[in-house]
């Protein structure tokens, strides 16, 4: 079975500290329950829904169990090496060009960083793929999936990129805490983009020779958690320099951390609308020193209308009438884009089980937790703008643990609570 995960054999789970009355038990039902979690994990929706019901009847499926065979070491399959230009990713039917860079040193006992980078318009990952290679050494896998025109800020192209996180993930031995997502011109603006709304999956973004539509700016609070390296050339006749600028000046104003390279070069060909080499050992080394922080203790959350997908251990259910982009992402541009009607949500583990929380043009939403974020065997209290929103015990459930770990493909991110705050049903 190919997955995320994978057990190296029954022994690993007898040795990680699984309670006594379950390790006694007879190897088969232990591979049983893991290679059911594993099958579910991975599983086609056509499937899933029967492999979690045996999970869920069968007794030894406790949630400190189940948790352990999905944060279990897994073993890798043989895969190839070194330069492979002609991989294939499919989305919606359409297969896409990928080229991949795997150091011919790749071990597969060890967690590698991994580099997606997005290509500008006229260029192809290939020709990324070469650019780069030489830049990242041995210890980052490297991933330049192509897409026509470099629009990387359509719906499509979002989803392209996000496959290609899982598919290297799938195969290759990759860091969850070291997934970094940078571009050039056309492709910085992607990195923008894809980053924004997908902040908690990535431990950096570094978008070059681009910016962001005034509309956009918003979007840059959900990099609370996630640390950005901008370069741009002040000669830059392409995308003209004062959009990064004003990039960082939204980000001063968030107070948010970031590093912001103007260089003054020119490239013959491409004036100063180009990424230099003498640029490069700063910013590998700053991909050295970065890690995600799986389950910060803060978040910042704006949503428009069309990416309610979780964030982080908050996730938007329901809102008032917002922006909401079209498949491009950036072409449309009504009323409530024009005014930047957006959903927006702060929340804060203030104090031992007590959540606070701030929410704009929001009615419902819910939080997603677990033993490292709140000490389930005491009351929890939610608080709302300023009002009680819960008070009480919350329940762990196996079957949330499970479909949570389904969706997130996260094994640093294992949620077994999940309590939904409806806001127009407080009490006044």
């Amino acid at each position: 079975m190919t997955g995320w995960i994978r057990f190296i054999s029954v022994m690993l789970v007898l040795s990680s500290g699984v309670n006594s009355s379950f390790a006694e038990e007879p190897a088969p039902v232990v591979e049983s329950l893991t290679s059911l979690v594993l099958h579910y994990t991975d599983a086609h929706s056509d499937e899933a829904g029967q492999l979690l019901q045996r999970i869920l009847l069968d007794k030894h499926a406790s949630i400190e169990t189940v948790s352990r065979i999905i944060k279990a070491e897994r073993t890798y399959q043989s895969q190839p090496v070194g330069n492979l230009p002609d991989e294939q990713i499919v989305i919606r039917g359409q297969q896409y060009p990928l080229s991949l860079f795997i150091p011919p040193t790749y071990q597969a006992s060890k967690a590698y960083a991994l580099v997606v980078c997005l290509h500008g318009f006229g260029f192809t990952g290939e020709e990324y793929l070469e650019r780069w290679r030489p830049r990242l050494g041995e210890d980052y896998l490297l991933a330049c999936p192509s897409y026509p025109s470099g629009a990387w800020f359509t719906r499509r192209a979002e989803e392209l990129v996000l496959e290609t996180v899982r598919q290297v993930a799938r195969r290759y031995h990759v860091d969850p805490d070291r997934v970094f997502l940078t571009g050039m011109s056309n492709g910085g603006i992607g990195t923008w983009l894809i980053g924004m709304h997908h902040a908690p999956l990535f431990a950096g973004l570094a978008p070059m020779a681009s910016g962001l539509d005034d509309v956009l700016m918003p979007f840059l609070a959900n990099l609370r958690s996630t640390p950005v390296y901008i370069i741009h050339g002040a000669k830059d006749q392409v995308m003209p320099v004062d959009l990064s600028r004003s990039i960082a000046r939204e980000l001063d104003k968030l107070g948010y951390p970031y590093v912001y390279r103007e260089h003054q070069r020119e490239h013959p060909m491409a004036g100063g609308h180009y990424f230099p080499r003498e640029e490069l050992p700063d910013l590998v080394a700053w991909f050295n020193r970065q890690r995600r922080e799986p389950l910060p203790t803060s978040l910042t959350v704006v949503r428009d209308g069309s990416h309610f997908q979780p964030f982080n251990w908050v996730r938007l259910d329901a809102t008032d009438p917002i922006a909401a982009f079209s498949d491009d992402l950036v072409d449309k541009r009504d009323e409530r884009i024009k005014r930047r009607v957006y959903a927006r949500l702060d929340a804060s583990i203030a104090a031992s089980n007590r959540i606070e929380v701030k929410a704009e043009h929001v009615q419902r939403y819910s939080l997603f937790l677990n033993e490292q974020l709140i000490d389930v065997s005491k009351p929890l209290t939610v608080v709302t703008n300023g009002r009680l929103s819960f008070e009480g015990t919350v329940t762990p459930s196996v079957e949330t643990l499970l479909r949570q770990a389904r969706l997130r493909q996260d094994p640093k991110r294992l949620f077994s609570v999940h309590l939904t705050i409806d806001i127009t049903k407080q009490a006044p």
